[in-house]
C-alpha cells in the first residue's frame, strides 16, 4: 500500500495557493478510502461506527504483507546486523516510522469525516502501544536505534534583539608596579599615587624641602600639592 510508505512530513493540511490539495491531505485521502475499503471488504463487513483499536490493529498487520523493509527473526545471523552482507529469507513488513505516520492521518482523518474525538479508534491505547512494539522490535532486529525528536527552543520575539555582551574590563597592571619597585631597590617609606597609581617615593631636595619622586616619568610633585 502506498500509503505506509508515503511522506509524513508536518505540512498543515491545507491546499497551496494554486487550490490544489497539499501531499499531505492527497494522502491523508487516499490512505482514508483504502481503510474504508478493508472495512467493506471486512468478512463480515464492518460499519465505521462499529470500527475498534482491535480492527485498526487488523489493518496494521494487513498491511505488513505490502511492506517492503526487511526485519529480521532471532534466529537469523544477520539479526541486529544494520547492514547485512547476503540475504535471507526473513520476512518484508512495514516499517515503523510509516506506520506511525499512517496512524497519525488516519486519526485526523476518522475526525475530519465526522467521527467523535472520544470514539477515535486510531488514538486509543492498544494501537499506540502495538506501535511502541514494532518500533522496539525491528530497532533490535534490524540493529538501528530510532532517537525521538528533539524539540528546537521557541524563537525570540519579533523585534526583540539580544544584548551584546558587555566588553571586558583590562585589570590594571598590579605586577609593572611591582617590577618597578623590585628595580628601583625602593626605601621605606615609598607608596601609590591614591588617584593617578604611581608609585611616590619621599626625597629632600637641595633648599631642605620634602618632595617626592614619581617612579612614573613625570618628574617631583611638592609634596604639599599631593596632601
Amino acid at each position: 500500500m502506498s500509503s505506509a510508505n508515503s511522506d509524513s512530513s508536518g505540512n498543515s493540511g491545507a491546499a497551496n495557493g494554486t487550490g490544489k490539495p497539499s501531499r499531505y491531505e492527497s494522502q491523508k485521502r487516499r490512505d482514508w478510502n483504502t481503510f474504508r475499503q478493508y472495512l467493506r471488504n471486512h468478512r463480515p463487513p464492518l460499519e465505521l461506527s462499529r470500527c475498534s483499536g482491535a480492527h485498526v490493529l487488523e489493518f496494521l498487520r494487513y498491511l505488513d504483507q505490502f511492506g517492503k523493509t526487511k526485519v529480521h527473526a532471532a534466529g537469523c545471523p544477520f539479526f541486529g546486523h544494520p547492514q547485512p552482507p547476503a540475504p535471507c529469507p526473513c520476512p518484508l513488513k512495514q516499517a515503523w516510522g510509516s506506520l506511525d505516520a499512517l496512524v497519525g492521518r488516519l486519526r485526523a482523518a476518522f475526525e475530519e469525516n465526522g467521527g467523535q474525538p472520544e470514539a477515535n479508534p486510531f488514538a486509543v491505547r492498544a494501537v499506540r502501544l502495538y506501535l511502541r512494539e514494532v518500533r522496539d522490535s525491528q530497532a533490535k532486529a534490524r540493529g538501528i536505534a530510532y532517537e525521538k525528536k528533539r524539540k528546537r527552543p521557541p524563537p525570540p520575539p519579533q523585534g526583540h534583539s539580544p544584548q551584546p555582551p558587555l566588553p571586558m574590563v583590562a585589570a590594571p597592571p598590579a605586577a609593572a608596579y611591582a617590577r618597578q619597585a623590585a628595580d628601583l631597590n625602593l626605601v621605606n617609606g615609598a607608596y601609590t599615587h591614591h588617584v593617578h597609581g604611581h608609585l611616590m617615593i619621599p626625597a629632600t631636595d637641595a633648599v631642605g624641602d620634602v618632595v617626592v619622586t614619581d617612579a612614573h616619568p613625570g618628574g617631583m610633585i611638592p609634596l604639599s600639592v599631593l596632601n
